[in-house]
């Protein structure tokens, strides 16, 4: 038919323009597209189906063919729309891409006349051909219908046959919507079908004529678009497209990895990603392109294949961004869950607030494991992936429970941050455990490991069977200077004392100062500051505060007029998160511009202080060592204050983290490390700066073996091995195994092995069964052990102490609840100030002194040593000290007042919230171990509900709100005095609005906390969900339903 190749040209008459930056959409002509579109010239445009208002009585479909406008409208033939179109004509939606209206535009309108006209002349002649034909002659059938039939429904199968799958797929569902709707309709108004029509022209004789049973296309068609155009959008075209280009990409990428070559590197528009990852890249981190080095590790052959990895490079590298695209394309592309390990609470905290927006943006979960967040096994999704963000010892529990429900196979991706720390104690032990085992179990699993330059990391390699990536590469040069007396020296490892000259320093001193400050720390850092920011590193936590103070001493008075008005705000914060209290260090430093950092603080404390740094609000800190392996604080100069960590000489692996904080990347083009030296140290300094890297050695054997244990318990319980056999086979996947002629010297490996377990018998952990094969089990007791990561060296004493607790359990308040739950290992630390000790206790009720005696500590005793008297009667000191931990543990239940309790127990407020956070992870613990023992069952309700007030401290309306990654207890009261008082609340706030509404809080905050609030609410509704679906799925195990 002719028509079906009539051009048409749409002329806008409507004022508002759309910006031509926008996504060009289907709606833009097949010849516009070819030229600017991005398409192909003779590429197919997709068909729109719009909705049109619900007043409308009757629907018909209208299709305009492939060649001439190229969309479907859906128009009323009883709604009158002559008397609005001005309103329309603006409407807040561009419907035609570029082009607008029609309305003026006659030229269209005569063209759809005389396409009408010259089908009505063609029905007419087939009309009089059929009285012609015989009866039975299948021409003397019925035409096909009218106009809108014939002219627009033959082409309907040929119009999507050039789009690409996922958008066919989508306008596929678009075009069967406006089918359904379109029956529908006639099926309430009782319009006749085409057969039934064409039977009563017959039977009347013609007395019904074509034009009088339908008005004008052409009219119809204006009034459609007008009335289209005022129908409200439900979702934007724009999206679902753009979802549907990112759903083809993912699919486009999954098919390259599939069949991947070395020829072929790149394996998508984004290392294999939907281009919406890169736009995401840029929009929250604004990165546009990647580091040479990272698109090479990208590349490698033994990533596209799969296989393990180690990559090492010096601090502030970019290591992380590349360990964050291979777990968007294990979650988007290959559809796995993923694992991400991190040393530290802080930084588990900080990388869920990072990656919740992407997992909104993606589809994808990100669940926190820390502290005592995170549910064993985890919950078991159906559509979608999970990100799971744990802490060392989080991510073991969490990988035991994937192997006790046999779900080790979705685990698509581990990654571990700080591999190094495989040498660093229990913590190291706890690693190789968790790495063993998804070796052994899960053989599709892929490792991913992020290391520091290791001396020998041959030895990691054969451990991990991964392949290593290595590269110097520093986004900011890095100078590295060391100072004796009033002389700098660089650092050159080419020289025969490793240090060359560089340059006195030029700084006058009075004598006074020269007593204070011998070291010339304030002639150091005044040569960068406030315009550049700078590190102090210092041995121990006094010393950081006294050199706060002292710096402050001597800076000028210019300094307090650098960003006054925004030290002020920070001011008033450190005194609102202590409730009214603030350090006196803090308020005589801050004004300058410096401050301190270390666990002494509060985590509020510390928090505003990173910010406040982060901002360059403050432009110095005093810190200890622990701030280099945290959060990310980089500085213009790195200073250290001594060689020493206590009373300890540096480490290589220590010294090196700390001075690869200097320099920031965007901002420095250069970083500077200066090492402050006394004389005696000169000899031992030059091992540390010139020495190659130290070498990283398995933990298990450390303390007195209590590693392998722990190890060989699990082994036992989660029936990995059951045999002295299959548990030396096992171990033979360990990095124990690696070293063993370094570390078994004294004793083989089977040695240990026979030893440890006849160790665990001992301890009534495991039972051996006396057959002609030894077998291996647990006991209900071992089981509790593993299950609850209870150390070992504790496990017994726990029990006892739990069944000793059930006999009088006093339940009048939480204080021998919170006894039972406080830490063993905090109890060497615990040094009793007896007088505050004996005050606390006479403050008790009568049935909570009673309940002291009952564990073991008597009111004579306190009293005999408040006194100052000696006591000759013996006295377990352990529950002596542990009582004193649970006093201070039960007064901040009751206050929820850190400040206010640290005065109380003079005690450091930093050492009360590390107690805290240690008694909540703790009584997590013993409620996993309590499970686990059928005669402990009365602990399994109250240590829930124990746990929560414990992980939180705060009063009860606020724990909502603090489940919110990052939300501290300050921050929480300002939202519940602006009425966002529960997660929904706060999920569907905006964030521009929060920072209008809350005192000092940034856009880059306040996006985070509602992307994490989002997150965590979308975690609880999946959860639920899924709990429905499991109860309503058949039961796979279902009897035959056979009727008798």
């Amino acid at each position: 038919m002719s028509c079906g190749r009539l051009h048409v040209k749409i002329k806008r008459v409507c004022a508002r323009k759309r910006s031509r930056n926008v996504f060009k959409t289907h709606l833009i002509p097949v010849r516009k597209q070819g030229r600017g579109g991005g398409r192909e010239a003779g590429s197919t445009p997709c068909l729109l189906s719009r909705r049109s208002s619900t007043t409308m009585a009757e629907h018909r479909a209208v299709e305009v063919p492939r060649g001439s406008v190229g969309w479907t409208c859906i128009y009323s033939t009883s709604y009158s729309m002559e008397t609005r179109q001005k309103q329309y004509c603006s409407d807040s939606e561009d419907l035609f891409g570029e082009y607008d209206s029609i309305l003026e535009d006659t030229s269209i309108l005569a063209k759809l006349e005389e396409a009408e006209q010259h089908e009505r002349l063609r029905s007419e002649n087939l009309q009089s051909f059929r009285t012609l034909q015989p009866p039975g002659d299948p021409m003397s059938q019925s035409p096909k219908g009218p106009l809108t039939d014939s002219v627009f429904h033959e082409l309907e199968d040929k119009v999507f046959e050039d789009l690409p799958p996922s958008q066919l797929q989508f306008q596929e569902q678009i075009q069967d919507q406006a089918k359904k709707s379109k029956m529908q309709v006639q099926n309430k108004t009782s319009t006749p079908s085409h057969t039934e029509a064409a039977g009563e022209t017959n039977s009347e004789d013609g007395s019904r004529k074509h034009s009088k049973a339908r008005r004008s296309v052409a009219d119809l068609l204006k009034k459609t678009m007008l009335g289209n155009a005022a129908t409200p959008v439900g979702v934007s075209r724009t999206a679902l497209l753009k979802e549907a280009v990112i759903s083809e990409e993912i699919s486009v990428a999954m098919q390259a990895m599939e069949n991947i070559s070395a020829e072929t590197p790149d394996l998508g528009p984004f290392f294999g990603l939907p281009s919406k990852v890169k736009e995401l890249m840029h929009k929250l981190r604004g990165i546009q392109k990647l580091y040479d080095w990272q698109e090479a590790c990208l590349n490698l052959e033994c990533v596209q294949q799969r296989r393990n990895l180690i990559y090492s490079l010096p601090t502030s590298g970019g290591k992380t961004l590349v360990a964050e695209i291979l777990i968007l394309r294990e979650l988007l592309c290959r559809r796995k869950d993923c694992l991400f390990i991190l040393p530290y609470i802080s930084l588990v905290q900080e990388k869920v607030r990072g990656l919740a927006t992407f997992g909104l943006e993606l589809d994808f979960m990100v669940e926190e494991y820390a502290g005592s967040k995170g549910k064993f096994p985890p919950v078991k999704r159906r559509n979608k992936r999970s990100l799971y963000i744990a802490t060392i010892e989080k991510a073991h529990s969490l990988v035991n429970s994937l192997i006790e429900s046999s779900r080790l196979n979705h685990l698509g991706l581990l990654v571990v941050d700080e591999l190094h720390m495989l040498g660093d104690g229990s913590r190291g032990a706890v690693i190789e455990m968790t790495l063993a085992k998804v070796r052994y179990m899960s053989k599709a699993t892929q490792i991913i490991g992020m290391s520091a330059t290791l001396g020998n990391i041959k030895d990691l390699q054969m451990f991990l069977g991964a392949e290593n990536y290595t590269n110097d590469f520093r986004p900011v040069q890095l100078k590295e200077y060391v100072k004796l007396n009033d002389t700098i020296y660089e650092v050159d490892p080419k020289e025969e004392n490793c240090f060359r000259f560089s340059r006195m320093l030029n700084y006058k001193y009075s004598s006074s100062m020269q007593k204070i400050d011998p070291d010339h720390i304030i002639a150091l850092v005044t040569e960068v500051i406030p315009l550049h920011s700078c590190l102090v590193f210092c041995p121990t936590k006094k010393n950081c505060e006294n050199v706060a103070g002292m710096i402050c001493k001597y800076l000028k008075e210019d300094f307090l007029q650098h960003r006054e008005a925004e030290k002020a705000v920070l001011l008033q914060e450190l005194k609102a998160s202590g409730n009214g209290s603030m350090c006196p260090v803090l308020r005589r430093t801050v004004p300058y511009g410096v401050a301190y950092h270390h666990s002494g603080l509060t985590a509020e404390e510390r928090k505003l202080v990173e910010e406040a740094y982060s901002r360059g609000v403050l432009c110095l800190l005093a810190c200890t060592s622990t701030l280099a392996a945290g959060i990310n604080l980089p500085a213009r100069r790195v200073i250290l204050r001594s060689p020493y960590v206590a009373t300890e000489f540096l480490k290589r692996s220590q010294y090196k983290q700390m001075v690869g904080r200097a320099g920031r990347a965007g901002i420095d083009t250069i970083g500077e490390s200066i090492l402050i030296l006394q004389e005696k140290d000169r000899s031992m300094a030059k091992e540390l700066v010139c020495a190659p890297m130290e070498s990283c050695y398995s933990n298990l054997m450390q303390d007195d073996e209590r590693g392998i244990l722990s190890l060989i318990l699990s082994l036992i319980g989660l029936n990995i091995s059951s045999s002295l056999q299959q548990v030396e086979q096992f171990l033979h996947r360990t990095l124990l195994f690696v070293q063993q002629q370094q570390l078994c010297v004294e004793r083989s490996l089977w040695d240990t092995v026979q030893r440890c377990v006849a160790t665990l018998q001992e301890k009534e952990l495991i039972t051996i069964t006396a057959t002609h094969s030894p077998s291996l089990q647990v006991t209900r007791l071992g089981r509790a052990a593993y299950k609850g990561s209870v150390d070992l060296s504790y496990c017994s004493v726990l029990y006892k102490d739990l069944l000793k607790g059930l006999e009088g359990l006093q339940l009048s308040s939480h204080l021998h609840l919170v006894y039972l739950v406080t830490p063993y290992d905090l109890v060497p630390q615990c040094n009793p100030d007896w007088m505050v000790y004996f005050r606390q206790f006479t403050l008790l009720s009568a049935s909570e002194q009673k309940m002291f005696a009952a564990v073991g500590v008597p009111e004579s005793f306190v009293a005999r040593k408040a006194a100052g008297q000696t006591v000759k009667k013996s006295v377990d000191l352990v529950a002596v000290k542990r009582m004193y931990l649970a006093l201070v543990l039960f007064s901040l239940l009751r206050d929820t007042d850190v400040w206010a309790v640290a005065d109380r127990f003079q005690l450091t407020r930093g050492f009360v919230q590390t107690l805290l956070s240690s008694a909540s992870a703790f009584c997590c613990c013993v409620l996993h171990f309590t499970e686990e023992l059928e005669e402990l069952w009365p602990f399994k309700a109250l240590l829930l509900e124990l746990t929560h007030r414990l992980s939180y401290c705060v009063k009860a309306e606020l724990i909502p709100l603090m489940e919110v990654a990052g939300v501290l207890e300050f921050r929480a009261k300002q939202l519940y005095n602006a009425g966002y008082r529960t997660l929904s609340h706060l999920a569907n706030a905006d964030p521009a609005v929060l920072c209008r509404t809350l005192e000092h809080l940034y856009q880059k905050q306040a996006n985070l906390m509602v992307a994490s609030a989002k997150m965590l609410l979308n975690e609880k509704a999946a959860a639920l969900q899924e709990e429905v679906d499991e109860l309503l799925t058949l039961p796979a195990d279902l009897p035959p339903q056979q009727l008798l």
